[in-house]
């Protein structure tokens, strides 16, 4: 298993998380050319390097939790390889989301914006919860996250949207509201808003709301430790080796699709 951003708050955790596990071998790490950590031992008989390709090469498997530049250049690598990945970046572009696809063409790729085993199960309830109500419930969707986050919505807030808009039977981007300010005039039936809260410290928090007439349902997911993420990342890496090529998510690895 080769590591991408090592020096990183989730590559950090995923490493610390391997360390528990016998059936995954870190076989590499993988940093940007300026990161501070260059050089340093992250597992017995490994350091982190810049050298993707000999990263790459090392492993039947990556994670990626690195940044969209990062994460295209390594689907890019990774394609030409025909290697297993797990990716977790978000706020991914056009063109970043298509060397996924790419790579998906030739290999396994787990691709999810949250590898918590509760927010997986948020989502198969909150579609469910969107079905039964329907549209005439107003739902929202309020994520918080710390302060150094650099995207928004993110990227749980929009598959939980999403599954809200899939439980409807509509399409999400023709009903998205992702921001309000101004007279923005009386909320129309059937629209999903997202709202985004960043500060402090906060790991990562999800609420979907359904609003009806004098009742109100909310769904919620708290995470407290990255290492929840981490270790959902470490089992989708030991599931994919073994899938033909195609791109999963987190529910086809928990068994929940």
């Amino acid at each position: 298993m080769c590591v991408l951003g090592p020096s990183g708050r989730m590559g950090r955790a995923v490493l610390e998380a391997a360390r528990a596990r016998d059936e995954l071998r870190i076989a590499a790490a993988v940093d940007r050319p300026d990161a501070a950590g260059l050089g340093a031992q992250v597992a017995e008989g490994v350091v982190a390097t810049s050298d993707l390709a000999a990263g790459l090469g090392a492993c039947d498997v990556y994670i990626d939790f690195s940044s969209p530049a990062s994460t295209r250049e390594a689907a890019q690598a990774a394609a030409r390889l025909r290697r297993a990945a797990v990716i977790g970046t978000t706020g991914l572009a056009a063109a970043d989301e298509a060397a996924i696809a790419e790579l998906a063409r030739v290999a396994p790729v787990v691709f999810a914006a949250n590898f918590s085993l509760g927010v997986n199960l948020v989502l198969g309830l909150v579609r469910q919860a969107a079905r039964a109500l329907g549209p005439e419930w107003d739902a929202e969707v309020v994520e918080t996250h710390h302060r150094a986050k650099r995207d928004a919505p993110s990227g749980t807030a929009l598959m939980i949207a999403r599954a809200i808009a899939a439980g409807h039977g509509v399409d999400y981007d023709q009903v998205k509201r992702h921001a309000r300010d101004g007279d923005v005039g009386p909320r129309p039936r059937g629209e999903i808003g997202v709202a985004a809260v960043r500060g402090g410290d906060v790991v990562g928090e999800h609420t979907a709301y359904f609003f009806g007439a004098a009742e109100r349902l909310e769904i919620s997911h708290r995470a407290t430790s990255r290492a929840i993420f981490a270790t959902g990342a470490l089992r989708a890496a030991a599931w994919v080796t073994a899938q033909p090529p195609g791109r999963y998510d987190m529910l086809d690895v928990l068994g929940l699709q």
